[in-house]
């Protein structure tokens, strides 16, 4: 049986670096850890690994954050693999800049990205590692804050937060469903 991580992020290269786009940074973690290259598949990015013996298959997908879900679906579709074989990355704006949370299940917790994809595939039953990204002191500037890129004083911090995701991602991976 396989396994899906996907990263959640906006399409393009005027996001790949934004705070929006951390989960798609831990995959790409992952594929140099593991050796994998990515493809274009459909409306997604993915890379085919092993890890520990078992395919895993790293997925980015190529649609816009808050429509992530059929995407995902279709990808999942493509990949013959359930829901509960699915561990999404992304990144949560209620945590402080760095931290790392590991969820088995859940609500969206206001994350539109998140709330596609289970709308799309009609459950809550998601594991999911969760990069913090910090709140702006204004909510009005919540928008402008996940779009752009980290502050520099900010770079080794989210560089560890990272490594520490996939090391998350891949502990996820090896623990019984």
């Amino acid at each position: 049986m396989a396994q899906v991580v996907v990263g959640l992020g906006n399409p393009g290269p005027e996001y790949q670096d934004t705070r929006h786009n951390v989960g798609q940074r831990v995959l790409d973690v992952l594929a140099d850890r593991l050796r994998g290259t990515y493809a274009r598949e459909g409306d997604t990015v993915s890379a085919a690994v092993r890890w520990r013996g078992d395919t895993v298959y790293l997925v980015k997908p190529q649609a816009f954050m808050n429509v992530s879900g059929p995407a995902v679906r279709r990808a999942l579709a493509r990949l013959g693999a359930a829901p509960i074989e699915l561990v999404l990355v992304y990144d949560d704006i209620d945590l402080p800049l760095g931290t790392i949370r590991i969820r088995m299940k859940g609500g969206h917790g206001g994350h539109n990205g998140v709330r596609s994809v289970i709308e799309t595939l009609g459950t809550e039953e998601i594991r999911r590692v969760k990069v913090g990204i910090g709140r702006p002191e204004h909510k009005g500037d919540v928008p402008d804050h996940v779009l752009t890129g980290f502050d520099p004083e900010e770079g080794e911090m989210v560089v560890k937060a990272v490594e520490a995701a996939a090391d998350r991602v891949l502990e996820l991976l090896t623990k019984p469903r």
